[in-house]
């Protein structure tokens, strides 16, 4: 197994927002589970959300990393790498 860098520089920004998916609320769309970017604090909803607005920010920004933004969760996820850290 490879080190992925972007997992081991990713940062650990505050959440931009705690209420929930920014776009959702935007929209008024539901979200399933939420994904806080490493790089910016972006938080967005998860792929089986009908937004997948996490995805969609690493597709506009290149931000790598998310990490769950699930009560009790800890994993983190590289987008380029796709590895789990």
């Amino acid at each position: 197994m490879t080190d992925c860098e972007h997992l081991t520089g990713a940062g650990d920004p505050s959440p931009r927002t705690t209420e929930g998916c920014e776009e959702c609320l935007r929209t008024g769309m539901r979200w399933v589970h939420l994904r806080r970017c490493l790089d910016c604090g972006h938080i967005g909803c998860c792929d089986s959300s009908p937004g997948r607005h996490s995805t969609a920010h690493f597709r506009e920004t290149g931000h790598p990393v998310i990490a769950s933004f699930e009560p009790g969760e800890t994993w983190r996820w590289c987008f380029v790498d796709e590895m789990l850290g």
